[in-house]
């Protein structure tokens, strides 16, 4: 059964994170996408390389597509790339604006050869404003948003950044991939293209919501107070502890916080989630403590609710030390109160529940072999999705897409030789 995008050409002009992993959504929905990346190898393919031209980053971010090497700075490229944005539903650029208009693979000159196209332009700060021009990664968007401060990881004196995932660059793959769908369908609608465009900046404030959320009644003066401080902190050369003390002034946390936050258990660690008062409430009987926070009048702020708070962490934090893991998974469980152990990503390819839900896929690579892999992030039950292939060694597909542009086999091994493409 075909996917959802089935019958739709991709044509990915990216690299690194966002744009590729925009890609890969789209491929394992059913679209034909052909990754354009310099004869060399995109960074990502070079990027601790286990073997010539293959890496473990590439190969996550580009499986189900087709690659095609090009030289954008040749004109044969240019003449390549005409012919296949002639017929193609989709483009993704992953550059600064002054490197398309370079490479001749702007949106303006595009959509003159074909105005069905759907052109998705992804960029670190939006194309206006003072920082369009400047070039960033995940690291800068999370510097710039807050996304590193209000994490608050300090080492030894300095901000450290969120290590685990590159939260703005997933995130934007996933809204580059959403606005191209939703672009798509409006084309059923109305035939026309249309220009989308993504950026870190935008992806990593929107993952932030509440904190990126300024109501007038409540914030006003105290906003106006803490950046008041800030500017004068940062101008004396404050060390940031100092600083991060004054912002949880600022944002300050209920003190005592026992009901969301992991756990070291008898043999492992484990994590609880209570969001509502009705689960808290259940994770207070469990444990068979009492919170202040649930008496009358109440101030979160008050010298004793803080010193409260300290004694019920610390009670917290010695009950669960007396059972094991998988007992508390069964009294928690038992309770209906969410928990599971915390484990390393690499242990759930044997997971059971991970695998009942098909999210663990096997694919022989034609370089590396068999892989495994996160399967498909969704499921539709008319249209279903798929990992169809492996991520592409560089080159997999030259001979294949030119053909089928028009070129001769003599002519693609000339521009082989003109190192046009590879």
């Amino acid at each position: 059964m075909p996917g959802p995008l089935a019958g739709i050409k991709v044509v990915e002009f990216s690299q690194i994170i966002a744009g590729p992993f925009a890609g890969m959504l789209l491929a394992d929905m059913g679209a034909d996408v052909i990754k354009i990346e310099p004869p060399h190898g995109e960074p990502w393919r070079l990027n601790n390389q286990f073997i010539p031209l293959e890496s473990r980053t590439f190969i996550s971010l580009n499986r189900g597509k087709r690659s095609l090497p090009l030289d954008l700075t040749r004109p044969e490229a240019t003449e390549i790339v005409d012919r296949l944005v002639a017929d193609a539903d989709v483009v993704i650029v992953n550059y600064r604006p002054d490197v398309s208009r370079k490479l001749r693979i702007d949106y303006e000159r595009l959509s003159e050869l074909n105005p069905r196209l759907i052109y998705c332009d992804n960029t670190a700060f939006g194309r206006r404003g003072p920082h369009s021009q400047r070039p960033g990664y995940d690291i800068v968007a999370q510097a710039i948003t807050g996304l590193m401060a209000s994490e608050g990881k300090v080492v030894d004196g300095v901000l450290q950044y969120i290590v685990s995932t590159p939260i703005a660059d997933f995130a934007t793959g996933l809204a580059m991939a959403w606005g191209i769908c939703a672009a798509l369908y409006v084309r059923e609608r109305t035939g026309k293209g249309q220009k989308i465009e993504t950026t870190l900046l935008a992806s990593a404030l929107a993952v932030q919501t509440s904190r990126f959320t300024w109501i007038e009644a409540i914030d006003a003066e105290p906003y106006r107070d803490f950046m008041a401080d800030l500017e004068r902190m940062r101008a004396e050369g404050r060390p940031f502890e100092e600083i991060y003390a004054r912002y949880l002034e600022f944002r300050p946390r209920p003190p005592g916080n026992i009901y969301y936050r992991t756990y070291q258990t008898k043999d492992g660690v484990i994590a609880v989630g209570c969001l509502s008062d009705p689960l808290r409430k259940r994770l207070l009987q469990v444990l068979g403590l009492h919170d202040i926070r649930f008496d009358p009048d109440y101030d979160p702020q008050s010298p004793e609710a803080i010193e409260f708070g300290k004694q019920l962490t610390r009670q917290a934090e010695a009950i669960f030390r007396q059972r094991t893991t998988a007992e508390w998974l069964r009294i928690l469980d038992e309770a209906g109160i969410p928990a599971g152990p915390v484990r390393f990503t690499e242990e759930l390819f044997e997971d059971e529940q991970v695998l009942a839900n098909n999210l663990v896929v096997e694919l022989e690579h034609s370089v590396v072999g068999r892989i495994k892999m996160v399967g498909p992030v969704i499921t539709m039950s008319e249209t279903p999705l798929e990992a169809r292939s492996a991520s592409p060694a560089l080159g997999e597909h030259t001979e294949e897409i030119l053909t089928a542009l028009g070129y001769s086999p003599a002519q693609v091994e000339e521009l082989r030789k003109k190192g046009v493409t590879r």
